[in-house]
Order: C-alpha cells, then sequence, then structure tokens
C-alpha cells in the first residue's frame, strides 16, 4: 500500500503554485433528495477543466531534467491528455498524446489548443494506453499514465487533502471510476487521516471496467458500449496498481444506467447553475442510487469535470 499521507504532502507542495485549490460548496438540492448533508468539490472549476492537472503536474515536476527533455507521452480520451500538455507546455516539455478512436473532437482540440501533439489510436482507452507505453520506451521518452502510477495518483490525492482542510468532519467521499486513479488517491488519503471515511465508487453500465475486474477478482477484459461518461470509459491496462488499491479502498461499488447520467448533469445545472461533464454527472447519479446508505452523512461528491461539448450537451438534455 502506497504511504498516502506521505506521499500526497510531497505532492501537495510540489504543484500548489501550479493548480487551483477548489471550492468545496454545500449542495441544498442533493441534501434535501438524500438526507445527507452533501458537498460538491468542484473540480469542474480546475484548470484545464478536470483534475487531471493535478497528477500531471505532479509526475512533471516530480521527473528528472533528462526526463523532461526527451519529452513526454501520454494515453487519455481527453481529461488526462490535456492535463499533460498544459503542465507540460508550462514547464517547457513536449507533449505527444495518444487518443482512442472514438475521442470528442472538443476533448482532441482542447490538448491541441493546450500545446500538446494530438495521435490516434485504438478502439479503446486499454488499447490506446499500452501502445503508447510502447512508443514512448521505443523512443525513451517519459510515459505518463492516467492511472497506472503512484505519482499521478498522489497527485490526485491531493483533492483529498484539501478535503481534509475544508470539511474534517467527512464521512463519505463519491467518485466516479475509470482506472481508479482519482478514488484511489482521495481515499488512500482521507482514509489515512481519517480511518472512519467511506469511499463509493460509481462506474457507468456501459463501461465499468474496475468494478467488473474487482467482481472477477482480477483485471478482467469487459465490454464497452456508448456513455455519457466518456471520460470514464474503457478498459484497464494490464497489471494497473489502482486494481488492489481499489479493493482495498472503495467501500461500496455502484452502477449508473445512461439515464440516470442524463438525469443527474439536468439536475447539476439546474440546481447548482453551472456545468459538468459525463463522468461528474455518473458521481451525482451514483450518490442518488445509493441514497439509503448516507443518510445523515457528511458527504462530498467529486465534480470531476466540466469538459462537454455543446453538441453532447444538447443530446444529453
Amino acid at each position: 500500500m502506497m504511504d498516502f499521507q506521505g506521499m500526497v504532502g510531497a505532492a501537495e507542495q510540489r504543484i500548489r503554485t501550479h493548480v487551483q485549490e477548489t471550492p468545496l460548496e454545500f449542495s441544498s438540492a442533493l441534501s434535501e433528495l438524500t438526507g445527507a448533508r452533501v458537498y460538491l468539490k468542484l473540480e469542474n472549476l480546475q484548470l484545464t477543466g478536470s483534475f487531471k492537472v493535478r497528477g500531471a503536474f505532479n509526475a512533471l515536476l516530480a521527473a528528472t531534467n533528462d526526463d523532461r527533455t526527451r519529452g513526454v507521452v501520454a494515453a487519455s480520451s481527453g481529461n488526462h491528455g490535456a492535463g499533460i500538455a498544459y503542465a507540460a507546455r508550462m514547464l517547457g516539455v513536449h507533449s505527444l498524446v495518444f487518443v482512442p478512436e472514438e475521442t470528442l473532437q472538443l476533448k482532441i482540440e482542447n490538448i491541441e489548443r493546450l500545446g500538446g501533439e494530438v495521435r490516434t489510436f485504438g478502439a479503446d482507452g486499454g488499447i490506446t494506453e499500452v501502445h503508447a507505453r510502447a512508443y514512448a520506451a521505443e523512443y525513451s521518452m517519459m510515459y505518463i499514465s492516467p492511472y497506472n502510477d503512484p505519482i499521478v495518483i498522489a497527485g490526485q490525492g491531493t483533492i483529498g487533502a484539501e478535503i481534509a482542510r475544508q470539511l474534517p468532519t467527512v464521512d463519505v467521499v463519491v467518485a466516479s471510476i475509470g482506472g481508479g486513479g482519482l478514488i484511489a488517491g482521495i481515499a488512500g488519503y482521507l482514509k489515512a487521516v481519517r480511518p472512519s471515511v467511506r469511499a463509493l465508487g460509481v462506474s457507468a453500465q456501459n463501461s465499468k471496467a474496475m468494478a467488473e475486474s474487482i467482481r472477477a477478482g482480477r483485471i478482467i477484459e469487459t465490454q464497452h458500449l456508448p456513455t455519457l461518461s466518456d471520460g470514464t470509459a474503457g478498459g484497464l491496462e494490464p497489471g494497473a496498481i489502482t486494481f488492489e488499491l481499489c479493493q482495498t479502498l472503495v467501500d461500496q461499488f455502484v452502477d449508473a444506467t445512461e439515464e440516470e447520467i442524463r438525469s443527474a448533469l439536468h439536475l447539476f445545472i439546474e440546481a447548482e447553475h453551472m456545468l459538468c461533464e459525463g463522468a461528474a454527472a455518473l458521481a451525482i447519479a451514483g450518490l442518488l442510487r445509493a441514497k439509503e446508505s448516507v443518510v445523515g452523512k457528511n458527504v462530498v461528491v467529486i465534480v470531476c469535470g466540466a469538459n462537454i461539448s455543446a453538441e453532447r450537451l444538447k443530446e444529453a438534455l
């Protein structure tokens, strides 16, 4: 098990001047719907519109000058790539991002706007990751995984450190699950400083590689159908360290349907008067699905990003 308290503490010192400390806001609407005291950790207001920039900066700042000089390679469905592109540009590093074939054009354009070179490879994220890692090894470049890297996980865990300061009495943290780096980092830190905290991980029914792998007791190939939560879609890299971390740290797994994700997105926009993407709405949908288990608790929902295209938003609403 990682030393979450030490590694996240080091990550905070490393990245603090490069990223935002995002607000934690009470949600009257979600509190009324669940019988809990629900707070929203607004990573949709983070630089690049997603929490991913935290892990990107931590990995690049922790690297040697020689590693940074050779350039960085990443695999991403969009937000990790944008975080890598932004952090690399700010630190004067060349970045190459491989994206799956069905990646939203908005997210590709966002990576390019932030300074990253984009190439397309593979039908889903798991295939793309294997290719990107092999490419980096062949050309002696630094590879930064979206989740299969303790330094990246520690970067995402800085959200947990902020929550611990903002709401010391937190009882439950709710986050969407793709590769598992977000919930592993946050839950790992929070459980280290407040062992009673429970972690609720939410998967889209149409693409739930981590949840199905946990149920199988090993990383398995799973079916992936289109989902509004495109940021969590795709398979797991073989040997991903997040598998065992999620086995240990996530107390409850919940699935959400596409209709539940759309409904949660609509609710968030109307009640909170701001925008979020499908992966963030997925966490809210999971909270509503599991509301009986959080009654009377102090709950933090991670609103992980805001990167959704106008076209996708129109379809969802």
